[in-house]
């Protein structure tokens, strides 16, 4: 029998069992075989709790205002009885809604440490991705095959400069007998140093050689005429 005089149905189910069956449904419960939730999914339902307090919160502050309303025109009514129950009532929807405030803050805070650790899990997962591919190349590349790269490529390189050189040498024919031409030109510098030096010379006027014979010395030497014979005998050969 139930309050009202009316025998209880046994298809009814009571509020008890139907809360077990919805965490069940839910994956609640002990048993723990429903579908886990993702974070972003958690913090979806999350929002939509803040938003539902919020818009419960904007209700309650409606009620406020038309409860100073009610309370105003009760004491112009002169029901101060009346305007005191109207505070009191305005009273306990303030205090629901510093309840509402705090709830709000509980869930933002869930939900700002949800997302954290779901970028903190984020950022793990891809920084253990990062390390498993850079093992992956390094055991790809051995060690032995970098020096044997590197080198080709110094090989590959000495080999383009020496193309290089080679392709920038000039063309002459001449370039064999260099050799040759500048012993030449060191002769004709030489020769030409020779006739610079002479060319004085050839220009200069020299006296005629006289025909007489020199003029003897007074109170001369033996010596001092010996070398004026001399000195005819040269000047008679030129």
């Amino acid at each position: 029998m139930n309050w009202f005089g009316k025998k209880k149905s046994n298809n009814t189910p009571s509020a008890v069992s139907s809360t077990s069956k919805n965490r069940r449904t839910n994956g609640g419960g002990g048993g723990g075989g429903g579908v886990t939730e993702t974070t972003a999914h958690t913090v979806v339902n999350l929002r939509e709790n803040i938003a539902t307090q919020e818009k419960r919160e904007a209700h309650l502050e409606k009620k406020i205002e038309q409860l100073v309303g009610e309370a105003k025109a009760k004491m112009a009514k002169k029901d101060k009885k009346g305007a005191l129950f109207a505070l009191k009532r305005k009273k306990l929807y303030e205090a629901e809604i510093d309840k509402i405030a705090n709830i709000k803050m509980t869930l933002e805070t869930q939900v700002m440490n949800l997302e954290s650790a779901a970028q903190n899990a984020a950022t793990m997962q891809a920084m253990k991705t990062g390390t498993s591919q850079m093992k992956k190349i390094r055991q790809e590349t051995d060690i032995d095959q970098v020096d044997d790269l590197m080198d080709e490529i110094k090989e590959e390189m000495e080999m383009a400069d020496e193309i290089s050189n080679a392709l920038a040498q000039p063309v002459d024919p001449l370039m064999a007998d260099e050799d040759d031409l500048l012993a030449e030109l060191q002769e004709l510098e030489a020769e030409d140093v020779t006739e610079q030096l002479l060319e004085p010379m050839k220009k200069m006027e020299l006296p005629d050689v006289p025909s007489a014979a020199l003029p003897s010395i007074p109170n001369a030497t033996k010596e001092e005429e010996a070398e004026l014979k001399k000195l005819e005998a040269e000047l008679a050969g030129l």
